[in-house]
C-alpha cells in the first residue's frame, strides 16, 4: 500500500510577491510530529499563539508556484481567504475524516454547507 504524502492545492486568490507575480498552485505535504511540536519553541509563537499557523504552514507547504523556499514571510503575505483555505486543507489531509465548509452558491448567492471526504 502506498500512502499519499503530498497534496496539490489551488489558492482561491493567490499569493502576490513584491514584483506583482501571482502564485496560486502549490503542494502541501503531510505533517509529522516535529512539524507540530517544534514551532511551539519559536518565540513568535510563544508571544502570539496564533502565529503557530504561520510557522506550521511554512513547514508543510513545499511549493507555491515556482517558489520552493516557503518561509513564514510568504505565509504572512497571503490573503486571509487563502490562509483560511490552507488551514482547512491542512486539517482535512492530516486529520482524516470529513470536513464541512460554508460557502456561497454560485447560482443563488445563498450560503450553503458542502461536506468533503478525505481524498475528494
Amino acid at each position: 500500500m502506498v500512502i499519499q504524502t503530498e497534496y496539490e492545492f489551488v489558492l482561491p486568490k493567490g499569493y502576490v510577491d513584491k514584483e506583482g507575480n501571482l502564485y496560486k498552485e502549490g503542494i502541501l505535504r503531510l505533517a509529522n510530529a516535529a512539524d507540530e511540536i517544534l514551532p511551539l519553541k519559536d518565540p513568535r509563537v510563544q508571544n502570539n499563539p496564533a502565529y503557530l499557523t504561520i510557522i506550521l504552514l511554512s513547514r508543510v507547504i513545499t511549493k507555491l508556484g515556482t517558489i520552493e523556499d516557503i518561509n513564514p514571510r510568504i505565509i504572512e503575505g497571503l490573503f486571509v481567504e487563502d490562509l483560511t483555505y490552507l488551514q482547512e486543507f491542512y486539517r482535512r489531509i492530516n486529520g482524516g475524516g470529513s470536513l464541512t465548509l460554508t460557502t456561497k452558491c454560485p447560482h443563488c448567492n445563498g450560503q450553503v454547507e458542502v461536506s468533503l471526504n478525505q481524498g475528494e
